[in-house]
C-alpha cells in the first residue's frame, strides 16, 4: 500500500498510516453534505432522491440481480465506532465506507469529559477510544485514503464537550475534524460539570466550530435516552434544541450547520409512527433551517438484532417523511455493550437499503394538513412554549436546572419531580471561571469576546505573532506516545502475526483484531433459564473461554428458547494449511457458442420434487436473464414439482445430454434426497454414464450436490455462464 492510495485488493496498512504523523496536514476543513443528482439513472431504474455513486462500494446483497448497482440515498450516514482502540476502528471505517457511511462517528472513550486537558499518545480506552492529536490524525490521515477509494468525502466526527472542550475544540479545528457534537446542556445534565463554566467554555468552543466549518450536533437526544418515560419529555427535548440552536447561531456557526440530533421517543410495541411522526413534524416547524440528524431510538433496545433493524426502520420512515438530513445508524450494540464489526455495517446497509426502497416516495404521499398529525404537532410546541416562558420567568436555564425541570418524565407541564438536579455554584470546575483583566489580548484566531485588538490597527490577533496554530500548523506541539505500556505500538507488536498485510494466522474478531470471539446461535426446547444454562454448557464443551449469553428470545415459555452466547477460541489458523479453491474457469461468450455450434448440446430442466420455485432456474436457462439459451443449447423446460422419475423418463424420450434439477426447499435435506434419488433413477435405467447430471439452487453447496450423485451443484450467484461452461467442459471430459 502506497502512503499516498489504498489498493483496493489489499489489506490498510496501519504502519504505514502511522508513519511520519508529525508531518501530515489534513486536507481540508469543515462539513460535506453528499450532491444530490435527480433522475440518477443506475442499471434499470431511474432514482429520484439519489446522489453521486461511489467509485467501489459493497452493494446491497439482492444487488446481483440488477447489475451490481449502489445507489446512495441523500441523507449523509452515520456509523459510530467504540472499540477501545482507534487501529482496529481504522478497519472498520474502510468497511463502512464500502457499506455507505460518509459520517465516521467515534465515540469518546468514558471518563474523558472529566479530564481538564487534552490527553496525548494512544492509550486503550473503554467504551470508546480515548480522543487524542494522534488518535485523530491517524484516523483523518485513513480517511483520507478510505474517501479517495470510494470516491466521497467522508466527514470525521467526535465531541468537544467535557471540562476540556475548548482545548478539544481547538484541537479539532487545527486537525481537520469535519463535524462535532457541542452541548453545555450535555455537561451540565449528564455530566455534572459546573453550569457557568459550561456555557463559557462553550462560547469559545463554538466560535471554534464556526472557524472551521465544523457541523455541530446537540445532545438533546440524551434527554429522551435518560428520562423514566421518553415519549413524554418530547416538549422538554424541544427546548433543549432551542437553546443549543440559538446559543450557537448566536456565537457564529451558519444555521446550515446546527444540526439537531432528534430521536423518536418511543418504540413498538407502542404505536411509535403514530406518537413520533407529529414530533418530528413539530421540530421542523419550529427549526426550519437548522438540519436534522435522526438517530434511532436506543432508549428501549434490546439485544436481539431483528428488533432493533425493524426499530431502524421505523425510525427512517420518519426520516423520510420528514427530510432528515443526517440518518443516524445504531446496532444491537448499545443492547449488548458488545461493539461487533459486522453490525455496523450491517446498520449502514438497513439504512441505505431503506431509505432508497423509499425512493420517490414523497411523490406519491402528503402529510394530511388536518387532522391529528397537526393537532398533536401544534400540541407539542405549545408544552415547549409554555416550558420555555416558565423557564424565564423562574430566572433562566440555571434556576430551572436546580429546580429540576429537565428530565423530568412528567408531560409538561405535568411533573412528576423526577428530573435531574444540578447546583450553579457545585459540579466539576466550579469557581474556576476567571473574570477577563480589561486590557486581556490573545494573539490567536477564533477567539471569543472582547480581544482589546484596535490598539494594534488589526482585525486579526494572530498576525500580530505570524499566525496561531490554526494558520501556521507547524507551531502545533506534536507528541507521539506518553505511556511506555499502553500504546498502539506495544498492541500492534502483540498481534503482529494476524497483522494484515503478510499475515500468517488467523483468528476470528469481534472488536479487535485476532480477539478470537465468536458469536453462536442455538436452539433448546425448554425455557429461557433451562437454555441460559445449557447454553453456556454447550459453549463450554464447544473449548471455547469466556462463554456470556447476550441474548434471549422466548418462543414459548417452555416449548423453546432461542440463546446467543459469545465466547473466544483458544487457537488460531496458519494460512498456509488452508486448502482455498481456486476461483471456476468460465469460458467467454464466444468460446461457448463456437463449441455449441461445432457439437449441439440439448438439456432437460425442471423444478424437482413438491418444490414450486421456478425464478432460479428461469434466470440459468432463459435467454433474456442471460441463460444458457444465449449461447445455442437446446432447453427442454419441465416446470416446477416435477418427480424424480419424469425428469430422467424425458432426458431419455428427448435424447438429451444433460439433466439440469432446480431444487430449493431444503427442509430434511430435501434437496440432496432429490438429487440422490435422480441419480439413483437414471443408474437403473442404465444411463447415467451418459447424462450430464447438474443440480442447482439457493442452499445446494456444491461438494454435498457431488455427494448426493450429482455431476455438479450450483449454489447461489450462479448464473448462465457458469452452468454453460461446465456442461461444455464436462462433456469434453466425457469424451476422453
Amino acid at each position: 500500500m502506497s502512503q499516498d492510495r489504498l489498493n483496493p485488493e489489499a489489506p490498510i496498512d496501519l504502519s504505514a498510516i502511522l508513519q511520519d504523523l508529525d508531518q501530515y496536514r489534513p486536507r481540508r476543513r469543515g462539513w460535506t453534505w453528499r450532491k444530490p443528482v435527480p433522475g440518477l439513472k443506475m442499471g434499470p431504474f431511474t432514482y429520484r432522491d439519489c446522489t453521486e455513486p461511489l467509485e467501489a462500494s459493497v452493494p446491497l446483497p439482492p444487488a446481483h440481480y440488477f447489475g451490481g448497482i449502489d445507489p446512495q440515498p441523500t441523507p449523509v450516514i452515520t456509523t459510530e465506532i467504540a472499540s477501545g482502540r482507534f487501529e482496529d476502528d481504522i478497519r472498520r471505517m474502510r468497511m463502512a465506507a464500502w457499506h455507505g457511511a460518509d459520517h465516521i462517528m467515534v465515540i469518546r472513550t468514558a471518563g474523558q469529559s472529566h479530564f481538564d486537558g487534552l490527553i496525548e499518545g494512544t492509550p486503550q480506552g473503554m467504551g470508546g477510544v480515548p480522543i487524542t492529536r494522534k488518535q485523530v490524525r491517524a484516523q483523518r490521515k485513513a480517511l483520507d485514503m478510505i474517501e479517495d477509494e470510494v470516491g466521497r468525502p467522508i466527514n470525521y466526527h467526535s465531541y468537544v464537550s467535557g471540562v476540556a472542550g475548548p482545548d478539544i475544540a481547538v484541537m479539532f479545528a487545527e486537525e481537520g475534524v469535519n463535524g462535532c457534537h457541542q452541548d453545555p446542556q450535555y455537561n451540565v445534565i449528564y455530566r455534572n460539570i459546573n453550569m457557568a463554566r459550561s456555557f463559557v467554555d462553550a462560547c469559545e468552543s463554538k466560535k471554534l466550530i464556526a472557524w472551521s466549518g465544523m457541523a455541530q450536533i446537540d445532545g438533546a437526544h440524551n434527554a429522551n435516552a435518560t428520562a423514566r418515560d421518553a415519549w413524554k419529555v418530547m416538549p422538554e427535548l424541544m427546548v433543549q434544541h432551542a437553546i443549543n440552536s440559538l446559543f450557537s447561531a448566536k456565537v457564529g456557526i451558519p444555521k446550515e450547520n446546527i444540526c439537531l440530533s432528534t430521536v423518536p421517543p418511543t418504540a413498538t410495541p407502542a404505536p411509535c409512527v403514530f406518537m413520533d411522526l407529529p414530533y418530528a413534524v413539530a421540530l421542523r416547524d419550529l427549526f426550519a433551517g437548522y438540519r436534522m440528524r435522526a438517530q434511532m431510538n436506543t432508549k428501549y433496545i434490546e439485544a436481539s438484532t431483528r428488533e432493533a433493524t425493524v426499530t431502524h426502520v421505523l425510525n427512517m420512515l420518519i426520516s423520510k417523511l420528514t427530510s432528515a438530513d443526517i440518518q443516524s445508524t445504531i446496532t444491537p450494540d448499545e443492547g449488548r455493550n458488545v461493539p461487533w464489526h459486522i453490525y455496523n455495517l450491517e446498520a449502514c446497509d438497513t439504512a441505505k437499503q431503506t431509505l432508497v426502497g423509499l425512493d420517490g416516495l414523497m411523490e406519491m404521499v402528503q402529510l394530511k394538513d388536518q387532522g391529528p398529525l397537526r393537532e398533536h404537532a401544534r400540541e407539542l410546541k405549545e408544552r415547549a412554549v409554555l416550558f420555555m416562558e416558565e423557564m424565564l420567568e423562574l430566572g433562566g436555564y440555571f434556576a430551572a436546572v436546580e429546580a429540576g425541570f429537565f428530565v423530568d418524565s412528567g408531560n409538561y407541564p405535568e411533573r412528576n419531580g423526577d428530573g435531574i438536579v444540578r447546583k450553579l455554584e457545585g459540579g466539576i470546575g466550579a469557581g474556576t471561571i476567571v473574570l477577563r483583566e480589561a486590557d486581556y489580548l490573545a494573539p490567536v484566531t477564533a477567539h471569543y469576546g472582547n480581544n482589546n485588538i484596535e490598539q494594534y490597527g488589526t482585525d486579526d490577533p494572530a498576525s500580530l505573532i505570524g499566525g496561531c496554530t490554526l494558520e501556521a500548523p507547524e507551531k502545533i506541539v506534536y507528541i507521539d506516545e506518553l505511556d511506555e505500556t499502553d500504546n498502539v505500538n506495544l498492541r500492534m507488536a502483540e498481534v503482529a502475526e494476524f497483522a494484515q498485510p503478510g499475515a500468517g494466522k488467523l483468528r476470528p474478531e469481534m472488536e479487535w483484531l485476532a480477539d478470537g470471539t465468536v458469536l453462536v446461535t442455538l436452539f433448546f426446547p425448554t425455557g429461557r433459564k433451562v437454555a441460559e444454562a445449557a447454553a453456556l454448557e454447550f459453549g463450554r464443551r464447544m473449548n471455547l473461554t469466556d462463554v456470556e449469553v447476550i441474548n434471549r428470545e422466548v418462543g414459548h415459555p417452555v416449548e423453546g428458547t432461542r440463546i446467543e452466547i459469545k465466547g473466544k477460541v483458544p487457537f488460531s489458523v496458519d494460512i498456509d494449511s488452508l486448502v482455498i479453491p481456486d476461483d471456476p474457469v468460465v469460458l467467454d461468450e464466444d468460446a461457448l457458442r463456437a463449441a455449441i455450434e461445432e457439437k449441439p448440446l440439448r438439456v432437460v430442466c425442471g423444478t424437482v420434487g413438491q418444490d414450486e420455485h421456478s425464478v432460479g432456474l428461469r434466470e440459468i436457462i432463459d435467454i433474456k436473464h442471460g441463460g444458457i439459451e444465449k449461447y445455442g443449447i437446446e432447453v427442454h423446460y419441465l416446470g416446477t414439482s416435477v418427480p424424480p422419475e419424469k425428469l430422467v423418463n424425458a432426458a431419455i424420450e428427448m435424447n438429451a445430454d444433460a439433466i439440469l434439477a432446480s431444487t430449493v426447499i431444503s427442509h430434511d435435506d430435501t434437496h440432496y434426497k432429490n438429487i440422490s434419488r435422480i441419480h439413483q433413477i437414471a443408474t437403473e435405467m442404465g444411463v447415467r454414464d451418459r447424462l450430464i447430471f447438474v443440480a442447482g439452487g439457493t442452499q445446494v453447496a456444491p461438494e454435498l450436490a457431488r455427494q448426493a450423485g450429482a455431476d455438479e451443484g450450483f449454489g447461489r450467484g450462479t448464473h448462465g455462464n457458469h452452468v454453460a461452461t461446465f456442461l461444455v467442459q464436462r462433456r469434453q471430459e466425457l469424451a476422453g
